[in-house]
């Protein structure tokens, strides 16, 4: 990205070139090949970028996956995440990525830990990583000299803190397709995009339209007040492009609590687990189950429940496998 550096460096090219130094041999490939510079809008902020970064760390699974899909973890110096990975232990998508980028921590993103791996740019998003209770965020960074990139699902919109401004795969195709021109891997994320695309199509392609679809409420934790879902997280793309109806699709923001009595009487015929933390999806199953409020409720009186890992559900390159299960799953509710 362009800093004060690269302002200086310019100057001292200019200087040699008057000199009659050569400097033509200073150039990298990437500049050679003409792609740089490269501006791209990134949650409505227009950055330019001089060459692809080098030294780049990401926070929360999902984030790393990104980087993963795209081929990029040359140019990654490490990755923050609790170990999300869960219940996917012999099968991990992107096993290679996981093996070749360091793990920094499971634990809080923080500027000395980038620092510390000499970042260049940190890919995070609001409320993944980036908050400003920690002081953590892309204005912070840059007065550190250090460039950022937010995860297009966590966009701030409006005068609040809440997030999203377009349908959540849509994000996920935006950031492919963003960060394809940054890296100078334009190929390779078209190629994502369209084998994603195609995947959703054909889980699609079994649904009925004019049947009945299944009431799904996404459960993400939470006894006294659910956590769950609103239309610009990933459940919601997940939820209706495998068949279902999504009961919270008029909360317009990603992530936000309810309550039980809002979940009531919406009536789920499914509710959607997300398996992840100390509370893991089974025992957030045996909760649902006993909690006497819902015993009326058709999700939990036909004992529909289905359970999906945090990485298939917020943005991420499982996205569209998440779909696949999800629309096998409810194939049979509408059979039952």
């Amino acid at each position: 990205m362009r800093t004060a550096r690269t302002a200086v460096a310019l100057i001292v090219v200019a200087a040699l070139a008057g000199c009659g130094a050569k400097v033509g041999e200073a150039k990298d490939e990437s500049e050679a090949s003409g792609h740089y510079p490269v501006t791209v809008s990134n949650c409505g902020v227009r950055t330019t970028y001089d060459k692809a970064p080098q030294r780049v760390v990401t926070n929360d699974v999902g984030i790393a996956e990104i980087m993963f899909a795209l081929g990029l973890e040359k140019h990654m110096a490490g990755y923050v995440a609790p170990d999300y990975r869960t219940s996917r232990t012999a099968d991990v998508p992107w096993k290679d990525g996981y093996d070749k980028v360091k793990w920094l921590s499971k634990k809080q993103i923080n500027k000395e830990l980038v620092l510390d791996a000499k970042a260049d740019l940190v890919f995070a998003g609001w409320n993944y990583g980036f908050g400003e209770g920690t002081d953590f965020t892309p204005a912070s960074l840059k007065k550190l000299g250090i460039g950022s990139y937010v995860l297009t699902e966590s966009c701030r919109s409006g005068a609040g803190n809440e997030r999203g401004v377009m349908p959540p795969l849509e994000a996920l195709y935006t950031d492919l397709t963003t960060l394809g021109k940054i890296f100078d891997v334009e190929d390779r994320a078209a190629e994502l995009v369209a084998a994603f695309k195609k995947k959703v199509a054909d889980a699609q392609a079994g649904i009925p339209r004019d049947g009945k679809r299944p009431r799904v409420f996404l459960y993400d934790d939470g006894r006294d007040k659910p956590f769950t879902s609103g239309a610009f997280a990933g459940p919601h793309d997940i939820i209706t492009k495998a068949g279902g109806d999504h009961v919270m699709a008029d909360l317009k923001d990603t992530w936000t609590t309810v309550s039980w009595e809002t979940v009531v009487e919406r009536r789920p015929d499914v509710i959607v687990i997300n398996n992840y933390g100390d509370v893991n999806g089974e025992r957030k199953k045996d909760f649902l189950l006993s909690y006497p409020p819902l015993k009326d409720v058709p999700a939990i009186k036909n004992k529909r429940i289905f359970v999906l890992d945090y990485v298939d559900l917020v943005e991420s390159p499982r996205n569209p496998d998440a779909i696949a299960a999800l629309a096998r799953y409810l194939k049979g509710v509408r059979a039952s």
